[in-house]
Parts: structure tokens; sequence; C-alpha cells
């Protein structure tokens, strides 16, 4: 019984507690933002090449399914994984 009255009235006092100033929502938004631009990187020529493919298989993708040329049981990690190696390889 005692346990169980600490814990309430423990539970009843962090409710009561105001938060402080800087804990809000809009605070830690605000936060969060501007650390993920301050540490943006440039990408190296290597995931910039990765991204270009990755747009190429793309819309090879919706040509393909649009088409309904897509072979059973083949889904767009599949496909990326196939187109992917085909255009790494044109590349050489």
């Amino acid at each position: 019984m005692y346990k169980v009255m600490s814990a309430t009235l423990l539970a009843a006092g962090l409710l009561a507690t105001p938060l402080p100033p800087h804990s809000s929502a809009a605070f830690a938004q605000q936060s969060s933002t501007s650390e993920k631009t301050a540490t943006k990187k440039e990408l190296s020529a290597g995931q910039l090449a990765a991204r270009e493919r990755q747009k190429k298989c793309a819309v090879e993708w919706k040509e393909t399914k649009t088409a309904g040329k897509t072979e059973k049981g083949v889904n767009w990690p599949k496909f990326w994984s196939d187109c992917n190696k085909r255009l790494k390889a044109a590349a050489k």
C-alpha cells in the first residue's frame, strides 16, 4: 500500500511541476533543424553518382511498371539492385 501511494504522489508531483521554458516543442524543433543544416557535408563523387543512378533506375522502374513489363515477383529493391549493377558496369 505504501509503494502504491508513494508512486501516486510522485506522479502527481511530476505532473504539477512546470516545465522549463527551453523544453518547449518549438525550441526543440528549431534547434534540431539548425543542427541538421549546420552539419551538412558535401557529397562525395561516389555518392553523387549513386544518386544519379538511383534517379535513372527510378525512371526505368516507373516506365516498366506502367507498361506492365515487370517480371513476376520483382519489386523495387530487386529492380534497383539489378539496374544499379548494370549502370555501374556500363560506366566503367
